[in-house]
């Protein structure tokens, strides 16, 4: 028989033979559903299976990395199917090795098999260990971490052998919070001293690759753009900037281009001592930008004497594209991107999807720009765009970028965002936003999604506590804030809520939103002179934004003309911007007409951008909660039936 080297897995189910002889019915009905899980893993990855082992499985790979990938892929499935099944849980344990095989009738021998199935037993419920030969083989090749054991010798193996720990994504962002002790940088935006002011957007968008960049550093925590955009051409005083933002050193510098020429001057600053950590200026061609990003990352990384990992280095050393016309299409999306406000922001909505498609078009297998397009469609869908334009694309985009790079937490958070809001798929988004925290524990995105996702759960405690991650993250963007405020009201205490807006507010003088949400909250709590106040201050938004705040605060004080012209118009289709189903059912639930309302929710959970999820728990939606209808959409979005908060009652002057 000849032999060959093999890269071995073994599975094996969690407790199956006790629920056998517990409910022998009930246990391989379960084990048929994990076979179906777990079966269609092996080709992708190139896994040939050997045999079924009863209650798992043996499977051999064609690489190590391929065996610790599927095996990875299958315990993140597990996990998806434990999130939609809490109360049946189906826990398996995966050991990997290589070693040299025989084959003889379909089946194979040797000690490889034997120290692989040994292996299996160290691992813990629903995790996955290595021999140390297969972590020789990938230890430099994947972004998760491999944590080496105190094993006791294994059955029946001669000698003492290294046996590893994957620490997988999800497991990991325990580990990953932001508040860890580890160095905290900003990238103040760079400054455009180029002969054309139209390169604003090249400096622009290079300060968000460098942010990008040195978010690879899993040593780091690097401030999320959102805050540190606000210093644009700040006299601030880095001390200042670094006690706003609780950095403890800063990045800042200038870009000249002339060309394909540029030059770049950067200084990284202790924000504490005034002092130069280090300073370069580098004079390249436009094609060496890449390398000049990974030059300051790794500059920085030794300044700060933080330890790159190889998988880091070889991470933050990758060209995303080597179309350099693709690369500048990409930046100026990310520029649009950046500055769309809203549902009124027809502008820089076109403009970023525009330039994301042509970045695209001329490299298909750049996956960043698959990712944020990806990101900008859902974070627009129901806004300025419906499902119908959004999600088809989203997902391609998500999918294509994720078969480019595996590890793009981008891309990880675009298909959490696609189960969260396209599929109301809670588990799935769930495991996918984690998966993108942990690979990416900089980000401020995915916690904010994350904590989105586990608020419209009712899950307020957890979703807190990713929100204030998120903050801490990127401390002066101001929606994860609200939501820590709205957070506080949902649970029932309406003055700490009413102490967190009023706090935004004044940091935030005429900021439309933020009025807006203290005003609606004081006409819930009956402060109708506060409500009309803060009315009175709203300023800084286009006349349609006012006027739809103003149109349902004044109706939740009893006063509804305004929401009802508003309704008239958008029967009549007079308004000039898109309105979901979800946004008008609001509308006409404020108004007393429930028919509307509920026909609308269901034309919208049905075939439009399933809102449900986000306005449930509105108050205006009070009126509604005892409808047979309404409880039975809350059930097929898999949503809580009941809320924590007092109900609101609508003024005499609005009943029906």
């Amino acid at each position: 028989m000849a032999r060959r080297l093999a890269a071995i897995m073994y599975t094996d189910v969690v407790g199956f033979t006790a629920s056998a002889q517990a409910n022998e019915s009930d246990a391989l009905v379960r084990l048929r559903e994990q076979e179906g899980i777990v079966r269609p893993l092996f080709k992708p990855y190139k896994g040939r299976e050997i045999k079924s082992t009863g209650d798992g499985f043996l499977v051999e790979f064609e690489s190590a990395l391929g065996a610790l990938e599927c095996a990875v892929e299958i315990q993140r499935r597990m996990r998806e199917r434990n999130s939609r099944k809490p109360r049946q849980p189906l826990e398996l344990r995966v050991g990997v090795h290589v070693g040299d095989v025989e084959e003889s009738g379909g089946d194979i021998f040797g000690d490889a098999v034997n120290v692989a199935s040994r292996i299996v037993p160290l691992a813990e419920p629903g995790g996955v260990c290595l021999s140390g030969q297969v972590f020789d083989h990938v230890h430099d090749k994947v972004v998760y971490g491999l944590e080496r054991l105190s094993a006791p010798p294994l059955k029946g193996i001669r000698g003492r052998m290294d046996v590893y720990r994957v620490v997988l994504p999800w497991a990991a962002e325990d580990r990953a919070e932001p508040s860890s002790g580890l160095p905290r940088i900003a990238v103040l935006p760079l400054s455009n001293i180029s002969p054309d002011a139209e390169n604003e957007y090249f400096a622009d968008g290079l300060t968000e690759e460098l942010i990008t960049v040195l978010s690879q550093i899993k040593g780091l925590r690097v401030i999320s753009r959102t805050s540190v955009n606000q210093y644009k051409g700040t006299t601030k005083a880095v001390a200042q900037i670094g006690s706003e933002l609780g950095a403890d050193s800063v990045l800042e510098g200038s870009v000249r281009r002339a060309g394909d020429q540029l030059r770049i001057s950067v200084q990284l600053i202790d924000t504490r001592t005034d002092e130069h950590r280090w300073a370069q200026t580098y004079d390249r061609k436009l094609e060496n930008v890449f390398a000049i990003q990974a030059e300051v990352a790794e500059r920085t990384a030794s300044a700060l004497k933080v330890e790159l990992l190889i998988s880091e280095a070889k991470a933050i050393r990758e060209r995303p594209t080597s179309n350099m016309e693709a690369y500048e299409y990409y930046l100026r999306g990310i520029e649009a991107f950046r500055h769309y406000e809203g549902w009124w922001d027809q502008a820089h909505d076109a403009e970023a999807r525009r330039c994301f498609e042509a970045a695209i078009q001329l490299d298909p297998a750049f996956a960043a720009a698959h990712s944020f397009l990806a990101n900008y469609l859902l974070a627009v869908m129901g806004m300025s765009r419906s499902y119908k334009e959004t999600v088809p694309r989203a997902r391609e985009c998500a999918a294509r970028a994720l078969a480019l790079n595996p590890n793009l937490s981008d891309a990880h958070t675009a298909r959490g965002n696609l189960a969260h809001q396209a599929d109301l798929n809670w588990g799935l988004a769930e495991v996918e936003y984690q998966q993108a925290i942990a690979l990416n524990p900089s980000s401020s995105t995915p916690r904010f999604w994350y904590g989105y996702l586990l608020w419209a759960l009712q899950r307020y405690n957890e979703s807190e506590k990713q929100y204030r991650a998120a903050v801490e993250l990127d401390p002066l963007w101001v929606l994860p804030r609200q939501n820590l405020a709205w957070n506080c009201a949902f649970r029932g205490d309406t003055s700490a809520a009413t102490a967190a807006f009023q706090r935004l507010a004044e940091e935030n003088p005429g900021e439309a939103s933020i009025l807006g949400d203290l005003a609606v909250l004081s006409a819930w709590c009956g402060r109708k002179d506060e409500a009309l106040r803060l009315l009175a201050g709203l300023k800084d938004r286009p006349d349609r934004v006012i006027r739809v705040i103003r149109a349902n605060v004044l109706a939740m004080l009893g006063r509804p003309q305004e929401l009802r012209a508003l309704m008239d118009d958008y029967e009549a289709g007079k308004l000039d911007w898109y309105v979901a189903a979800a946004h008008a059912a609001e509308g006409y639930a404020l108004l007393g007409e429930d028919e509307k309302a509920l026909k609308l929710l269901e034309v919208d959970l049905r075939e439009g951008e399933k809102l449900l999820w986000a306005i449930y728990q509105g108050w205006g939606m009070d009126r509604l909660r005892d409808d047979p209808r309404f409880i039975a959409l809350l059930r097929a979005a898999d949503l809580p039936t009941t809320l924590s908060r007092p109900r609101w009652s609508p003024p005499v002057s609005m009943a029906p």
